[in-house]
């Protein structure tokens, strides 16, 4: 009797630790989210270059501020992974791509914000898919310590010919609007995107 009661006891708390756990997720559903994990041994830094930055036109700078879900508070330690198409509208592979990288391509990278919430990262002008109108982004998925992994608004560019009034008027953009303004700076572009974390989140 006293170990069906501790059984029973058992199975009741397991159940209620899954159900709370259960309740701590975060933002619905996210396809690909897991590869935000996907770095390996790498050490994660507040500012990186993805590959072939020097090699193609249409250089761009993007950085800026990830921020608690106050919207004034610094957010430290946060992984934001990113990827894109490349010239071409294609997400390109090696002949070593497997796992994500086969998917999303090798034009991506994994940031780390610093202690100021700081990150940036240096890279080239995606391509709309071929033969689509669809405006021209790149993802970003983002994972703050002690919650599951969730996707933002992509970034987007306001001089893309195909962007559309749903996203630059989005009315509840998730972690605050995606869309950039470059600017000219020598031989590159740049342009500033603050994130806040849990905004528009769905259970956040």
């Amino acid at each position: 009797m006293k170990y069906l009661i501790t059984l029973v006891m058992s199975t009741t708390l397991l159940v209620s630790s899954c159900a709370q756990s259960q309740s701590k997720l975060v933002g619905g559903p996210c396809e690909g989210c897991e590869a935000v994990n996907n770095y390996g041994d790498r050490l994660l830094k507040a500012t990186d270059t993805i590959v072939g930055f020097n090699k193609r036109p249409d250089k761009i700078w993007i950085s800026g501020t990830v921020y608690k879900n106050d919207a004034k508070t610094p957010a430290e330690n946060v992984i934001l992974y990113i990827y894109h198409t490349d010239h071409t509208g294609r997400y390109p592979n090696r002949p070593s791509s497997k796992g994500w990288e086969k998917r999303h391509g090798y034009l991506r990278t994994w940031l780390k914000t610093d202690a100021k919430g700081h990150y940036e990262f240096y890279t080239t002008r995606p391509a709309s898919y071929p033969n689509s109108t669809i405006p021209q982004h790149i993802h970003i998925t983002v994972k703050e310590p002690e919650v599951n992994a969730y996707y933002i608004e992509d970034f987007y560019f306001a001089d893309d010919p195909n962007i559309t009034p749903n996203i630059l008027n989005r009315a509840k953009p998730r972690g605050g609007s995606g869309v950039i303004h470059l600017k000219k700076n020598g031989d590159f572009k740049i342009a500033r995107r603050d994130i806040i974390l849990g905004l528009n989140i769905p259970n956040y």
